[in-house]
């Protein structure tokens, strides 16, 4: 009986347990791998070779080159993991069973970039990690499996971002099972929702603190961009405060102040006046003197 093979499009952190639960299994085949265009990850170039799989690189997935080079495969489908390719009609259906893809996100909401940052943002109690088939939308496919997390006042980016690595491997390795014996059911995203929402990627800049947002906007704020992201960053004087942990003080009173003052030094951190209350300071990067009655502002 041959083995169920796959072409693996994947890169970083994301992809590699993945890579070893599929590598484990006698009854698949990875074919070849394709990191992204600007890879920096040693660890699956390692992989293809401990392994002897063919490593493809650079490679544009469009290309007439490439389709003819994947054909030559002959794969029985693709997956994706963390790759950073627009895959089109032709290379989508060049496997038997087509084309499928791993995303962090509860589709058909939290469709795009930046998603795990995104749900923190907005105060979600829970984020999805969805395996779905690929078409030429933008994490449009019909779904395979979604699974959901809770998040909870004691998550920040990086505990979300050790769940998903775990269970985004789970999952993608589920879901090829399934496709191999049979059992996948198809589930299109517009009976879950008509029209879903798309995330844009976070860029330079979006990690300032606005001051006039709530006491809870503020702490999801830090949590979603706490390391291994950026940092919330506020300034004093010119010179950037970053700052990795907040508290949220669900019975500070609501008042009207100054936003952005510092109030008062406690014994962990200190207190700073929000739009509607204020929020407790505990882990700061900064080289300037934080005193009280200083005022953070946004640059």
């Amino acid at each position: 009986m041959s083995k169920f093979k796959i072409g693996y499009f994947a890169d970083g952190p994301w992809s590699h347990k993945a890579f070893e639960l599929l590598i484990q299994d006698e009854e698949i085949e990875i074919g070849f791998i394709v990191p992204r265009t600007d890879t920096t990850d040693d660890t699956l170039k390692n992989f293809a070779e401990k392994h002897e799989i063919d490593y493809l690189h650079p490679i544009k997935v469009n290309s007439e080159e490439f389709i003819e080079k994947a054909r030559s495969y002959n794969c029985d489908l693709f997956a994706s993991m963390s790759f950073n390719q627009i895959f089109r009609e032709r290379i989508i259906n060049l496997p038997k069973y087509n084309t499928i893809n791993c995303h962090a996100g509860k589709l058909p909401f939290y469709r795009g970039r930046n998603v795990l940052n995104w749900a923190l943002i907005n105060d979600e109690k829970v984020f999805g990690i969805t395996v779905h088939f690929v078409d030429e939308g933008i994490d449009t496919g019909d779904i395979i499996l979604q699974q959901t997390y809770s998040i909870t006042d004691k998550d920040t980016y990086g505990t979300l971002l050790e769940i998903a690595y775990d269970e985004c491997a789970k999952l993608l390795y589920k879901a090829i099972k399934q496709i191999q014996d049979g059992s996948f059911k198809r589930l299109k995203q517009n009976t879950i929702h008509p029209v879903g929402f798309y995330c844009g990627r976070r860029t330079v800049g979006d990690e300032i603190i606005d001051w006039n947002n709530t006491s809870r906007e503020i702490f999801n704020f830090v949590r979603a961009l706490s390391s291994p992201g950026p940092l919330a960053t506020t300034y004093i004087d010119n010179t950037p405060v970053k700052i990795n942990r907040v508290r949220f003080i669900e019975e500070a009173p609501k008042y009207i102040n100054i936003p952005g003052q510092i109030l008062k030094k406690t014994e962990d951190g200190f207190l700073v006046k929000t739009k509607d209350s204020f929020v407790e300071i505990l882990e700061v990067d900064t080289e300037v003197k934080v005193r009280v009655g200083a005022r953070f502002k946004n640059e």
